[in-house]
């Protein structure tokens, strides 16, 4: 696709790891005790299986002094709050798709919270389950670590789930909801891996295909959506798997400006609906 170059994902120009680092380069790191006056402070560290976790803040000089939260698992950044007008974008295009109102919604990933943030501003949301893997991320946002973290603490329709999304959303028996077994939901909204070819971790890669697409459709209502953010341009093979499942599949390129190399930079959006009528019907 023309112009591949401004997406973000190893195989699609700068990560954001690089383009961090790039920056990193000019500003240099400091590291110090606690105050917001000084460049650089480290808020938590956890040992996970699958890497070090690291939630950092940083104050941008040539940024007129931005504060930025960043998040790392090993060597990677993860997460930076410079960027996440996708993450806004995913909530927003998603819902959008849906009818009436009294909706239950599963976002997976909870990074630092502009999706779920985001779906809570919609008032047709009755509940919101947010899944996540990793007990630190869900902590930095019950002890409000994190910018957003009072706002979905003080949502009562916002409920925090401890669990591996992708096993959960094989199982529909089971479901995202631990207190309600095999609860259907209107909207899932997926943002975990960097793409559907891009994973945080290659046990992941079974959901991507029709198979686990289907499993994680069992547990939407009919008319239902699931939405996923992907680092990389739209791909042919991935949206044929959607399309397969869904009737009903859009791509969305969403740009956004990125001051760090002052260039504009792009992902994308999936958004696809279930039938309205149980295809048994």
């Amino acid at each position: 696709m023309e112009g591949d170059s401004l997406y973000f994902g190893a195989s699609c120009g700068a990560s954001l790891f690089e383009k961090i680092t790039a920056c990193r380069r000019v500003l240099g790191r400091v590291k110090v005790a606690a105050r917001m006056d000084k460049l650089f402070e480290e808020l938590d560290f956890r040992e996970t299986p699958i890497g070090d976790l690291i939630l950092q803040r940083r104050k941008y000089l040539q940024l007129d002094g931005q504060v930025v939260y960043e998040v790392k698992l090993g060597d990677a950044f993860l997460m930076s709050s410079m960027f996440h007008v996708v993450e806004v974008a995913l909530s927003k295009l998603g819902l959008a798709a849906l009818g009436g109102d009294g909706w239950d919604v599963v976002v997976g990933g909870l990074g630092l919270g502009y999706t779920a943030v985001a779906a809570l501003e919609f008032p047709q949301v009755k509940e919101l389950l947010v899944v996540d893997a990793m007990e630190g991320v869900i902590d930095w946002h019950e002890r409000e670590l994190v910018p957003l973290g009072k706002t979905m603490n003080d949502d009562p329709r916002c409920c925090y789930v401890l669990g591996d999304f992708f096993a959960l959303a094989a199982d529909a028996e089971r479901g995202f909801d631990p207190e309600v077994p095999g609860r259907k939901f209107h909207a899932v909204l997926l943002d975990i891996d960097h793409s559907p070819s891009n994973l945080l971790d290659p046990q992941n890669a079974t959901f991507y295909t029709r198979e686990g697409l289907a499993k994680m459709a069992d547990q939407l209502h009919p008319g239902g959506v699931f939405g996923l953010w992907s680092d990389d341009a739209p791909h042919d093979g991935f949206t044929a798997d959607l399309e397969s499942v869904f009737p009903e599949v859009e791509t969305h390129i969403v740009e956004f400006e990125n001051p760090l190399l002052e260039t504009v930079s792009k992902s994308t959006v999936y958004v696809a609906k279930k039938c309205r009528v149980p295809s048994d019907q």
